[in-house]
């Protein structure tokens, strides 16, 4: 009966440490999920902010703006226009082989 004892005994003790072992698990993965949750959280409002900050500089005034000082560009004037027209059938398409 002291073989069983014991040998009951040790599976007690196996079994607690595994309970105590599978809790600190439990609790670790816990908070690296609590860790996750908060930096989602940080990213959703990032993306937030980034997507009204994209449709700021997006607006046509800002386009328009930028089209001016950085690409030297200006405002269609119809003393300058050109206008030229297609020549006779450059509208069909021709097979090729």
């Amino acid at each position: 009966m002291t073989r069983l004892s014991v040998l009951l005994l040790l599976a007690v003790v196996a079994s607690a440490l595994a309970l105590v072992h599978s809790q600190y698990e439990s609790r670790r993965l816990f908070m690296a999920l609590e860790a996750e949750g908060k930096e989602a959280a940080r990213l959703e409002v990032e993306h937030d902010r980034l997507q009204v900050e994209r449709r700021a500089q997006a607006t046509p005034l800002r386009v328009e703006q930028i089209a001016r000082q950085q690409l030297q560009m200006r405002m269609v004037n119809p003393g300058i226009t050109q206008y030229v027209s297609a020549p006779q059938g450059a509208g069909k398409q021709e097979a090729r082989p």
